[in-house]
Parts: C-alpha cells; sequence; structure tokens
C-alpha cells in the first residue's frame, strides 16, 4: 500500500520540527529556575516561554490550508475551502480551552507540590521539567492539527481525513493508522503524539500506509520498542495487532496454573470477545450452559503464553486461545 501524499508527509515533519524548536528553547529556559526560590525564578522567564510556545503554536497552525489544497490535488482533485483558515486564533490557547498561560503555571506547581510532599528540590524540578516539555510539544502539536481539521471540515471536496503517523509513533498510533474518520470526529491524540490528519475525497482509495504495512517497515528492535517485546513476537508470529495494544489497557496480575501471571480484563465483560469465545468453548464441551457459564480463566498477555508456552506449536495455540490471532 502506498504512503500518504507527499504533503501530508512533508506537513507531519515540520510540526514535529516545530515542537522539537519549542521544547528546546523552553528547556533552556526552565534551567534559571531555582529549587530555592521557584515562583520568583518562574515570573523571570514565564514571559518568555510563554512567547515562544505562541509562536509555535501559530507558526504549527500556519499553512492548513495549503497543506489540504496540495494534498487533494496530490489526490488528484480540485480544493474548494468555504473560508479561509486563521492561523493567529489557534496561538495563546491550550487544548482544554484554558488560557495558554494558565496551563503554563501547572510545572511551577508541581515542582513546588513536589518540594513540599518532601521530594528533594532537584527532583522536584526535573518532574516539573518534564510536565513542561509535555506541554509544550502537545500544544504545539494540537494547534497544527486543530487548524488542519478546520481547513478539512471548510472544504467542499474533504469528507473526512485519515490519520497519518508519524516516524516513532507509539502502538496505541499505530493501530489507528490508515483509519478514515468524518471530518467532524475529533482527532485521538495523547501527550507528545505527532500524527497528523491527511483530507479525504469521495471515492478515494485511501493511500496512506495500514497499521501493518508501517510495522513491517520497521526494523525488528524499532517493533520490540513500539510494541514490546513480547508484543512485537506475537505480532510476527501472526497475531492480531489491535488486539495486542488493546490488551494493555487492562492488565493485572492474577494467579493460574500454579503461578503468578499478568493477565487483561480486555475482552472479558459478557460483551468481550474472549469472554464469548471462552463461553463457546465450554458450551461445547458440555462444561456449562450459556447462562450458567462463568469466566474463571483469565485472559493471558502474550509474554506470559511466551514463558507458559513449551514449543512453537503451543504458542501458536495460546495465541488463539487468548483472542491475539484468529
Amino acid at each position: 500500500m502506498a504512503g500518504p501524499t507527499p504533503a501530508a508527509a512533508a506537513r507531519a515533519e515540520r510540526q514535529e520540527l516545530l515542537a522539537l524548536q519549542a521544547v528546546t528553547s523552553m528547556d533552556q529556559l526552565w534551567q534559571y529556575v531555582s529549587g530555592r526560590r521557584i515562583t520568583a525564578t518562574w515570573r523571570l522567564v514565564a514571559d518568555r516561554m510563554l512567547a515562544i510556545l505562541v509562536a509555535a503554536q501559530a507558526a504549527a497552525a500556519a499553512g492548513a490550508q495549503e497543506y489540504v489544497t496540495e494534498s487533494l490535488e496530490q489526490q488528484g482533485a480540485a480544493s474548494d475551502p468555504e473560508g479561509r483558515v486563521n492561523p493567529s486564533a489557534f496561538a495563546g490557547w491550550a487544548a482544554d480551552g484554558r488560557p495558554l498561560a494558565s496551563l503554563l503555571e501547572l510545572p511551577r506547581i508541581t515542582a513546588l507540590t513536589g518540594i513540599a510532599a518532601g521530594m528533594p528540590p532537584a527532583t522536584a524540578l526535573q518532574a516539573g521539567r518534564a510536565q513542561l516539555l509535555r506541554i509544550g510539544s502537545s500544544e504545539v502539536a494540537d494547534a497544527g492539527r486543530s487548524a488542519s481539521g478546520v481547513a478539512i471540515a471548510t472544504n467542499r471536496t474533504a469528507t473526512g481525513y485519515v490519520r497519518v503517523v508519524a516516524g516513532g509513533a507509539c502502538s496505541r498510533c499505530v493501530i489507528l493508522a490508515g483509519v478514515v474518520y468524518g471530518s467532524a470526529v475529533a482527532f485521538r491524540r495523547h501527550p507528545h503524539c505527532h500524527c497528523v490528519h491527511q483530507p479525504t475525497t469521495r471515492g478515494s482509495r485511501t493511500p496512506v500506509v495500514n497499521p501493518r504495512s508501517y510495522f513491517n517497515s520497521l526494523s525488528a528492535g524499532d517493533q520490540d520498542r513500539t510494541f514490546g517485546v513480547a508484543g512485537a513476537r506475537a505480532i510476527r508470529d501472526g497475531g492480531d495487532m489491535f488486539a495486542i495494544v488493546n490488551a494493555r489497557r487492562g492488565t493485572y496480575t492474577a494467579t493460574a496454573y500454579g503461578r503468578q501471571v499478568r493477565a487483561t480484563t480486555e475482552g472479558t465483560t459478557r460483551r468481550g470477545a474472549f469472554y464469548r469465545d471462552e463461553r463457546r468453548r465450554a458450551v461445547a464441551a458440555g462444561q456449562a450452559t450459556r447462562s450458567s457459564f462463568r469466566l474463571r480463566t483469565p485472559r493471558l498477555l502474550p509474554e506470559e503464553i511466551y514463558e507458559l508456552a513449551e514449543n512453537h506449536a503451543e504458542v501458536l495455540t495460546m495465541l488463539r486461545r487468548f483472542g491475539y490471532l484468529r
């Protein structure tokens, strides 16, 4: 399957660069914040910090209209915008709607709270710094995405958008690669996410890399880093990438097979696929009826399967049993 349009690839690269430049400059200013006088020293750099982030947001939002036009044209469609996107409207405000200056107070508060709780000043400052860099990276990316979303929603030619994953995307983003959404659907993202919208048109074949293609394009080392060693191995063994990634949402430790095992609650509710499969198995074996069935088997995580299985054939059997392989 072909990759994203050149315009979408360039947009993603530019957004990442703008975010990197912003957080680098903000990080340099944070070095002036002293653990002994956090509030006073923060006040010395706060205005400059805000100016850097506002400028980066405006830069990220700029060119959204042109980007959508170019991306549509590269798909063989003529752009038909209903208005002009105003880049400055996306600067100075956080993604949750609050003034950006208010959001930027959080790293200072985090550092002060840490010290009040008995944390060493250096450790508290590091916690504030991590939060500052997360805010900077996320708010720049969100400003760019919001502007692109408006440009897509107000273009008569665009019917929606497809998610284009940026280099180094996490597993949660990868499984959404190539998914097509209506223009009114909010873009799902997490802190440090740098994926972008690509406009779609009626009848388009969505020429964007899908999750499996993206996975196959990675080296084995990058696959392991993105999905975890066991998760990547399960995918290479033919496992369902969506099931493997989503299993991480409800992990816990249980006692089964004579030992402590790592399991997940994902898919174990009455409507869950694993629950239904286990009920079907028990009913077919005469062990229970549909109404009397109770799920007692924990749904193992892939890494637990690899530790328990004695050979590759058993690995495949267990991957199927626990819903990672169809």
